[in-house]
């Protein structure tokens, strides 16, 4: 009460600090209902960028990264002179972005989008231009592709990826379904396409809560980073979930801890912040999306 701050926890991370995070939730969605609290200030529990979009789109309020170097690899992936490379190579494209990117990134893309809506975002994109250029995520682009029955001339898919989803093999999915055979896989659209052949469901993190809360189903086999586990057995106490390999795991998502919160609450470090110069255009590609 002290700080006025609110406390938000990502899907993927520690049980301990979802659990006493004021809410747990994917990074786009816990940007939102910060932004619609009174709080001053926002105590991020993720990964940079997460905290970038929080500021974005909290422009007023301190953000707070409780561990100062907790990154996204597959965000890192590409930099904004990448992007600039990319404009010029397709110069009639319309560039769509992954949450999961800096703000630098963002400010030179057409549109942002989640894994919730991708396939809606890239195809919106389509009825103005007849080629798309996603990224960073290709997996995610392979994905979109296929269910919109693009070809790689016409939706151009960067090479980045993300390692934790990349550790989830399809051997690892035919294994826990020999040893799980009435469990229901659920996988994420970041999985390897070969994972994603093998999934009965493919949905982000939040789809994935919202479909299991009301699935008759009562046992599953979750392929994506085992953090969101601990909300899903929460909400979910009689049902089962496995994790399909102990290799799913993102060591950047377990940088935070309790007491590298307390500390920045203490302390109000880490600050993430904007520069003014990239801030209105990364925020416009976000709202871009949100007009969609």
């Amino acid at each position: 009460m002290q700080k006025n701050a609110i406390i938000l926890a990502h899907n993927y991370q520690l049980p301990e600090v979802q659990d006493i995070a004021d809410f747990v939730g994917d990074s786009l969605g816990l940007s939102q209902m910060a932004a619609q609290t009174s709080a001053a200030v926002i105590v991020f529990c993720g990964v940079h960028f997460m905290a970038e979009t929080a500021k974005l789109l909290s422009p007023e309020k301190k953000v707070i990264l409780p561990y100062a170097n907790a990154g996204c690899p597959m965000a890192d992936m590409i930099r904004e002179e990448d992007v600039l490379d990319l404009r010029k190579k397709y110069p009639q494209a319309k560039v769509v972005c992954y949450v999961n990117t800096s703000a630098a990134v963002k400010a030179h893309c057409d549109v942002c989008c989640t894994s919730a809506n991708a396939v809606a975002i890239v195809e919106r994109m389509f009825q103005e231009t007849s080629q798309v250029v996603f990224l960073p995520d290709k997996h995610l682009g392979a994905f979109v592709a296929s269910r919109l029955g693009k070809t790689k001339d016409s939706l151009v898919c960067y090479p980045g990826f993300c390692p934790t989803h990349a550790r989830i093999t399809p051997e690892d999915i035919e294994a826990a379904k020999k040893s799980h055979p009435e469990a229901q896989v659920i996988a994420h659209p970041e999985c390897p396409e070969a994972v994603l052949e093998l999934a009965d469901y493919i949905a982000s993190t939040e789809g994935m809560c919202r479909h299991i809360r009301t699935s008759k189903v009562n046992e599953f086999i979750i392929a994506t980073e085992q953090g969101v586990i601990h909300r899903l057995e929460k909400e979910n106490p009689d049902k089962f979930f496995h994790s399909p390999t102990s290799a799913a795991i993102c060591p950047n998502m377990k940088l935070v801890n309790l007491e590298n919160i307390y500390l920045s609450l203490v302390e109000g470090k880490y600050e993430v912040d904007v520069s003014p110069a990239i801030a209105p255009m990364a925020r416009k590609s976000i709202e871009a999306m949100l007009k969609i």
